[in-house]
């Protein structure tokens, strides 16, 4: 605690005396033109990701960036819509006369640059499998949460509690196995439960970038299966005001989603704001209403910066606060489900926004300072964070919380990057966290009060010739759990567990041609046990079994190659890859048919056990553009995982999935970006289960969507759009869900709830621009 302390007054120290070393104020400017007419660009946006900067071209063509430093290396991304995006290496002591030449292309832009690196680097550049997800994807098709709107990247799932609870999978691998970063901090929000979801704004984010595979080389214990980088927009360009107002409403379940950002940057000087509010009464599966599955979400998020010669430091901070309902199904003998006097619900009841008893009730505290500082010949990026979370089940009104989890985390993350030199980009890091646990005040209790200390460094190094690129790095990770002994409604012994370990990546790029490229990584990591894991011992309500902790369990240690082809032309993307895991000491729980009796009800008991594991699949994406106004878009995902001990299959592994969608992109007057689409999702049936678990069969759900821009005026635009989900109102369970038979009740195994039926989200989307 007392290093994070003083860690913060060196950084602030420097932050504030910066301008006694730092180079001299330059002027950064150029122009952007088409490349076959050589016409200027006017509204192309060109970004410096590494110093969290933008500008937009004028009438001209022409940009200029008046806080520029005057040395350093730096990765610049040029983009317009209807433009193949464009990267380039700028040294800034000597940028030239600055000229970007797009080339028309019918693919829309991708994104290109990669920021959850050591360094930012362009993707084709990149040996980690990467891909990102646009603000439009977040906002325009349809969902209830932000891990949700993430499900359709190939490789990526969700393991759901009805529409309010999403959590991530990567490659067949979630919970701890899994870190999502945001404003750059890791998040620490009690992830290692089954109902416990992500407490991050999805209005808030910019773009989502998904590193699969592992990263622990960058981010220690638990990016085993890989990253979830949730990444804010840029600051506004200097010297405008701007914000946007967004609003939706979803028809299954009455979800009116709304949120207001405003930001400006004056002379450097950058600032933001935003809130957002969600509220949802009961989710209808094509059969029912689900009782008491309706949510609520708050969400304010400030932050304040400095964007100057020297680099950045922004200072972020957000409140977010959500209630979720729980039900515990009971159906009487017409299968209605009933109350706890036998009594169906009825529609008041189902639509009502309250949020009813037992409820979960969490907030979520965030403070992060990041910061770029040019130092020397190269750049020092440093974040702090602190995160306090609250997770009270409520069991009744005027009553103390059931289960109350408090948890306060501090970190922060460093990393240097030395100048590059014939190619040569060291980069070397320091990071840690501190976490002080109290869950032991609750009438209940699952897991005791700890505190953890975790510290690791690494060293990492790139090296690029011209259409090669090879990098290397290492990393030592040290982490100490120590739990509290505690006497009450579970005890639990004092214990203290240490665990160190080195991790290592290779990876490889090559460039055949300018649309065809090769990558390959491989890479250790490993996943120190967690809390619940380490200790458990109590009835966990929310998934209805009673769980066993083992103190004596060791490291996961993950072992991953993965390999891919990508192509990209102007009328067609496509990617095709593998990956093969070997996980030793892999934990799950499993159980044996024992029950334990608490409160005059028997629970099935699931103890945590180890094995060795085997994950193995393949991912694959097809988006074609024959024409401007036709684009059709598939991608394809299969993991198959096994224990290598007992040659079962692991539990919860998500099916195979194929999506599909065709969308009619027409050239309307007065209008931009309309576009009409149909699309078909596929999921397997999935039979490769563990003994406990159930089979689940295949389903195809149709989906439908029409949007378009307006321009209202010369300066201001409006999007308005509408998007259906499950139109057949298809009755199906995800494999993932948590309401499947099998999952919801221990007493009847044939007790399940289907996922959300059919659901059409209005939505409207405005821009608006203050000054200019």
């Amino acid at each position: 605690m007392k290093k994070i302390h003083l860690l913060l007054v060196v950084l602030l120290s420097a932050f504030i005396f910066t301008s006694t070393f730092a180079a001299d104020v330059a002027e950064f400017k150029g122009k952007i033109i088409d490349a076959q007419t050589k016409t200027p660009l006017p509204g192309a946006s060109i970004t410096i990701p590494d110093l969290r900067t933008s500008a937009i071209t004028n009438q001209n063509g022409e940009f200029i960036f008046k806080n520029a430093p005057a040395h350093g290396r730096f990765l610049v991304q040029v983009s317009y819509i209807g433009y193949r995006t464009i990267t380039q290496l700028i040294d800034f002591s000597n940028p030239g006369n600055l000229e970007f030449a797009l080339q028309p292309s019918v693919i829309e832009g991708r994104e290109v640059v990669i920021t959850g690196s050591a360094s930012s680097s362009d993707n084709r550049k990149n040996s980690t499998s990467v891909t990102t997800v646009s603000k439009a994807d977040l906002l325009y098709r349809p969902s209830t949460n932000l891990m949700d709107a993430i499900s359709r990247v190939p490789g990526v799932s969700q393991i759901t509690t009805g529409p309010a609870i999403s959590k991530p999978v990567i490659r067949g691998l979630s919970y701890n196995r899994v870190v999502t970063l945001n404003d750059g901090v890791k998040q620490q929000g009690q992830q290692w439960g089954d109902e416990h979801g992500i407490e991050i704004d999805q209005y808030s984010a910019d773009r989502v970038e998904i590193l699969r595979g592992p990263a622990s080389l960058m981010y220690g214990s638990d990016a085993l299966g890989g990253v979830i980088n949730i990444l804010d927009g840029l600051p506004a360009p200097e010297g405008t005001l701007r914000g946007e107002f967004l609003t939706n409403y979803s028809t299954n379940n009455g979800m009116t989603g709304n949120s207001l950002m405003l930001q400006g940057n004056e002379n450097g000087f950058i600032y933001k704001a935003r809130g957002s509010y969600k509220n949802a009464y009961s989710y209808k599966t094509p059969t029912e209403y689900v009782p008491n599955s309706g949510f609520n979400e708050t969400n304010f998020e400030g932050q304040v910066g400095l964007n100057k010669k020297w680099g950045y430091a922004h200072l972020d901070a957000s409140v977010f606060r959500t209630n979720i309902g729980f039900y515990d199904p009971v159906r009487n003998d017409a299968g209605q489900l009933v109350d706890a006097d036998g009594n169906p619900f009825s529609d008041a009841q189902n639509k009502d926004r309250t949020v009813a008893y037992p409820k979960q009730d969490v907030r979520h505290y965030k403070i992060a300072l990041n910061s770029n500082i040019l130092l020397g010949e190269g750049s020092l990026k440093a974040t702090l964070g602190y995160q306090h979370n609250l997770r009270r089940e409520l069991g009744e009104a005027d009553a103390g919380p059931d289960l109350f989890l408090n948890s306060y985390t501090y970190s922060y993350d460093l990393k240097y990057s030395f100048k590059e030199v014939n190619g040569w980009a060291p980069v070397i890091g320091v990071s840690g966290e501190y976490i002080h646990s109290l869950n032991t005040t609750g009438s209940e209790q699952l897991i005791p009060d700890f505190d953890t200390q975790a510290f690791g460094g690494f060293a990492f190094v790139k090296k690029t010739w011209d259409d090669d690129t090879f990098n290397a790095g290492v990393r030592f990770d040290h982490r100490k759990m120590t739990g509290k002994e505690f006497s009450g409604e579970s005890n639990y012994p004092a214990f203290s567990n240490k665990f160190s370990h080195i991790t290592g990546a290779l990876g490889y790029t090559h460039e055949f041609n300018e649309a065809f490229s090769f990558k390959a990584n491989a890479g250790s990591a490993f996943r120190a046990p967690n809390i619940a894991e380490l200790a458990s011992n109590g009835v966990h309500e929310g998934v209805f079994r009673y769980e066993v902790g083992n103190p004596n369990l060791k490291p996961e240690k993950s072992y991953q190659f993965d390999a891919s082809f990508d192509y990209q032309n102007q009328y067609v993307s496509a990617s095709l890859g593998g990956f093969a895991n070997f996980i030793n000491d892999y934990i799950y729980y499993n159980t044996d048919g024992t029950t334990k009796v608490v409160d005059d009800r028997p629970f099935p008991v699931y103890n945590f056990v180890q094995n060795n594991a085997f994950l193995r699949g393949i991912e694959a994406s097809l988006t074609l553009h024959p024409v401007s106004f036709i684009h059709f878009e598939n991608g394809f995902s299969y993991t198959r995982a096994t224990n290598r001990t007992t040659k079962q299959s692991l539990p919860f592994i998500p099916a195979a999935t194929l999506h599909n969608e065709l969308r009619f992109e027409p050239t309307l007057a007065g209008t931009s970006h309309s576009y009409v689409s149909v699309g078909i999702d596929n999921y397997f049936k999935q039979t490769k289960i563990d003994s406990f678990e159930q089979p689940t069969s295949g389903y195809t759900l149709l989906n439908a969507a029409i949007g378009t821009t307006l321009k209202l005026s010369k300066n201001q635009d409006i999007t308005i759009y509408a998007a259906g989900k499950n139109l057949l109102n298809k009755a199906y369970y995800d494999h993932l869900s948590r309401f499947k038979p099998g999952r919801l009740s221990d007493e009847d195994p044939t007790l399940g709830i289907y996922n959300m039926g059919r659901s059409i989200t209005f939505g409207v989307t405005l821009p608006f621009t203050l000054k200019k």
